[in-house]
């Protein structure tokens, strides 16, 4: 019976098969028309689908970055790590959370199902952390970090400004550069390294402290209140109205200096009685030095999911040209690593091995079969083969890069397999018919 049945089952897709054929050559305009159309559509396709060099097989992850500067690694396991691991780890299409603490850092990884959008996921852990960040220490705020993924980073550059110290170059990366070029469509973030962050110190004398009974916190208190600005009122004076405000963001040492922390025997006590007040940079654990040459201030460009690395890169670099118009004189950009050579080197060889293969097979298709007109119906696979492939490859989200070329490439030996098989299938069934109608003239 399960014999019977078997054969019941492959004649049944013969049949299919046949109907198949039958109906394909009864009607060559449609199939060729049809051909012509997806070769259209895999022409499209080709332009549409993103280029990288190496494929994206990074985890569907969302990053949660917390600075509490100054703590230890224990103490930030146990007031920040670890609330925010089992506070995170009820949320929808979740695989796992990840949890690492360091000195004055945390970092909680959040991964998602491979299926999920990304930004869908950032969406609960955003509401998730809303109602987490209360029950966290005072000040401590937990942020998402980029959109992009490690492999994200697709262009690194320094600024060539010899003329120019550090700090100033610094800050020309942070209030220029970097504004500039986050907004490049595809930019998920500018990273800045290297360099000096321009800040105020103010290094506090204990003795002087003892001797005026004065504690850090009251001195802290004093310097944040007084660089506020507090808002007044509207009024009028002879049908004309006049608003008032108070400006009192802080802008020089001297104003630091003089801000009073306290008052003895009515005389106040001010920064300078107390502490040394100094401009210089922040502390760094650190330095980007280039081939040797010295420090550099630069940036990386991270990309953001799914986005077209090299489109991007193109995008970045025209940025780049405008922002370099207001430079100072002698400053310029200095691209240390570019992946859109890697990406153009690859596809340019995977491309010319997809030419040399195409080449090849057709010869020996057409030395094999010694008939231009079997070869060529053969032949015509390949493109229109190799161009229907990429409208899968949008389908599914996946790039062009050098796995899924050299995939394609080494498939089309496949790709022709099926055509020479029914070629030589039918020869095999003329030449028999041949023979027949031979047989059949003889005898009459």
């Amino acid at each position: 019976m399960r014999q019977n049945a078997c054969c019941i089952g492959l004649q049944k897709r013969r049949d299919m098969v046949h109907r198949i054929i039958e109906w394909s050559l009864r009607n060559r305009f449609i199939v060729l028309v049809m051909a012509a159309a997806m070769f259209a559509w895999g022409i499209f396709a080709v332009k549409k689908n993103p280029i990288d060099a190496i494929p994206d097989l990074s985890e569907n992850q969302v990053i949660v970055f917390t600075e509490w500067m100054g703590r230890g690694p224990q103490l930030i396991e146990d007031q920040i790590t670890y609330p925010l691991v089992t506070n995170l780890q009820g949320l929808p299409k979740i695989k796992y959370v990840r949890g690492t603490s360091m000195f004055g850092m945390s970092f909680i990884y959040i991964i998602f199902n491979d299926n999920v959008d990304i930004y869908w996921a950032r969406e609960r852990v955003l509401e998730r952390l809303s109602t987490i960040s209360r029950t966290l220490p005072t000040g401590v705020t937990p942020q998402l970090g980029p959109d992009g993924t490690g492999v994200g980073h697709i262009l690194w550059y320094t600024l060539d400004a010899p003329e120019m110290d550090l700090g100033e170059q610094r800050a020309l990366q942070d209030w220029y550069v970097k504004f500039a070029l986050q907004n490049v469509e595809g930019v998920s973030e500018i990273a800045s390294f290297g360099g000096f962050q321009k800040q105020y110190q103010i290094t506090v004398d204990p003795n002087k402290l003892l001797y005026y009974k004065l504690s850090v916190a009251e001195v802290i208190n004093a310097v944040r209140a007084n660089n506020n600005e507090s808002g007044g009122r509207k009024f009028e004076l002879s049908d004309i109205g006049y608003i008032i405000k108070t400006s009192g963001y802080l802008k020089s040492i001297a104003e630091i200096e003089n801000i009073p922390v306290k008052t003895q025997n009515s005389i106040p006590v001010r920064v300078s009685d107390i502490a040394a007040v100094q401009m210089t940079g922040e502390t760094r654990l650190g330095i980007f030095d280039q081939d040797g040459q010295g420090e550099r201030v630069g940036g990386i460009v991270v990309m953001r999911y799914s986005e077209n690395a090299a489109a991007v890169i193109d995008k970045v670099k025209a940025k780049m040209q405008e922002v370099a118009k207001g430079f100072p004189q002698g400053v310029k950009f200095d691209i240390v690593y570019d992946r859109g050579e890697l990406i153009k080197e690859s596809v340019d060889s995977i491309r010319h091995t997809l030419i040399e293969e195409m080449i090849v097979v057709s010869i020996v298709v057409i030395i094999f079969l010694f008939h231009w007109r079997s070869a060529l119906s053969i032949i015509i696979q390949i493109p229109v083969t190799l161009a229907a492939s990429f409208i899968l490859l949008n389908a599914f989200g996946i790039s062009s890069n050098i796995m899924s070329l050299t995939g394609i490439a080494l498939a089309i030996g496949v790709i022709v397999d099926n055509g020479i098989i029914m070629s030589e299938n039918a020869y095999k069934h003329l030449a028999e018919r041949y023979m027949q109608w031979q047989d059949e003239q003889k005898n009459k």
